[in-house]
C-alpha cells in the first residue's frame, strides 16, 4: 500500500479547512441530498462527502457506510486531493498503491473508486464528493461530466455556507 503523499502546504490547506468550522458537525441534510443523489445516479453502494484532516478522512455526509471517518493513510481520497481532476481506480485490486490496503482487501471492500477533488476559494482542495462500489467498473464521458458538475454543485454549497439554510 501506498500512502498518500502529504503536499508541503498541507498545514495551510488544514488551516483552511479548519476555518470553515464544518469538521465534526452535525448531519445536514443539503449535503446527505448530495451523496443519496451521487449513489442512485451512478449505482454505487457508497458515496461520501470526505473531508481530509491531519490525520483522518471525516465523511460530512455518507450512503452505505456506518463509520465517520477513517485514517488519512489509508484513505483514497487523500490521494484524490493531489490530482488536478476526477481521480478513477477502476480496481484497486489491479492497482500496486492500492491492491494490499486494508480497505480493499478487508471492509468496506473498495474495489472501484472515483474522487473529486473540492477546492476552495482559498485555492485548497479540502476533500472530496466520492463514489465506491464493491467491483470494478469505469465512468464513461457522460457519467464523467455528471460527476464533475455534482462536484461543481457541492463546493459552490460548501463555499456559501451563509447563504444556505442550515438544518
Amino acid at each position: 500500500m501506498l500512502a498518500a503523499p502529504i503536499p508541503s502546504y498541507d498545514s495551510e490547506r488544514l488551516a483552511a479547512l479548519r476555518a470553515m468550522l464544518i469538521l465534526d458537525t452535525p448531519p445536514e441534510k443539503r449535503f446527505d441530498k448530495v451523496v443519496q443523489f451521487a449513489a442512485q445516479e451512478f449505482d454505487v453502494p457508497i458515496a461520501l462527502i470526505s473531508l481530509i484532516d491531519a490525520n483522518r478522512q471525516w465523511f460530512k455526509a455518507r450512503v452505505g457506510l456506518d463509520v465517520c471517518e477513517t485514517g488519512r493513510d489509508v484513505s483514497f481520497c487523500g490521494h484524490a486531493i493531489l490530482q488536478p481532476d476526477i481521480f478513477v481506480i477502476p480496481d484497486a485490486r489491479a492497482d500496486a498503491r492500492f491492491a494490499d490496503n486494508p480497505i480493499v482487501t478487508g471492509a468496506p471492500y473498495v474495489i472501484f473508486y472515483a474522487g473529486a477533488p473540492l477546492p476552495m476559494p482559498s485555492g485548497y482542495v479540502i476533500g472530496t464528493l466520492c463514489l465506491i462500489d464493491h467491483k470494478p467498473r469505469t465512468l464513461d464521458t457522460t457519467e464523467l461530466a455528471i460527476f464533475s458538475s455534482l462536484r461543481d454543485l457541492l463546493v459552490e454549497e460548501l463555499s456559501n455556507p451563509a447563504e444556505a439554510p442550515h438544518e
